[in-house]
């Protein structure tokens, strides 16, 4: 994820089955009723928060979960969080620098049968199509798709649909534009990254 993120964002990442993190009270309401494993991976990406807060001088910080199930990040703070099996990660940054931090991981495989239709465009499927096999494109324009919603939700407190966002990729790169106003701008411009079986990407929107 180091390699998709800019100087100034502070990243913490790990890759294994999750390690055990103890829960401040503030973070127990949301996963008060979870099953076993998702309370896991709950816990294990806020321990990946913690560290990446650390690196910022907020040692006791906490990130509990909201009402919109969107992680309360400490006053002063933007951030993001993502986890897929076998690896997790979260990335911060100061709100007087950045407007906005977007990640995503996913599995570096095709999207499921179907799927392709309902997440991209005509023209992003017919962009697939022309791009290597060994990649799979479709998988990095979704994931890239997670990470500007993920910059723009916060922001917004709206939805932002698949369809609202048009990506063309470039090597190792993104750019994202957007068909719905709220963010000051209508381009965003990210970069992605495919080692270890993962796809990982990062939007990061600098504070004007």
């Amino acid at each position: 994820m180091g390699r998709v993120l800019p100087v100034g964002v502070e990243v913490a990442e790990h890759a294994g089955p999750p390690l055990p993190e103890v829960l401040h009270p503030s973070e127990e309401p949301g996963v008060a009723n979870a099953v076993p494993a998702r309370r896991a991976e709950y816990a294990a990406v806020r321990g990946c928060a913690r560290i990446a807060l650390r690196r910022l001088g907020l040692p006791d910080a906490t990130v509990p979960a909201g009402p919109d199930r969107a992680p309360v990040w400490p006053a002063g703070i933007v951030g993001s969080m993502t986890h897929v099996d076998g690896y997790r990660a979260a990335a911060v940054g100061r709100a007087d620098s950045w407007a906005g931090i977007g990640i995503d991981a996913e599995p570096h495989a095709p999207l499921p049968p179907g799927v392709d239709a309902l997440v991209l465009s005509v023209d992003e499927q017919r962009a697939v199509a022309r791009t290597e096999p060994a990649l799979c494109a479709d998988r990095v324009l979704f994931s890239a798709k997670e990470s500007v919603y993920k910059v723009w939700y916060p922001v917004t407190r709206s939805w932002l649909g698949f369809e609202d966002v048009d990506v063309v990729l470039g090597d190792g790169t993104f750019v994202a534009r957007l068909r719905r106003t709220g963010l000051g701008t209508d381009v965003l411009h990210g970069r992605w990254a495919v080692g270890d079986g993962l796809v990982v990407t990062a939007v990061v929107l600098a504070r004007a």
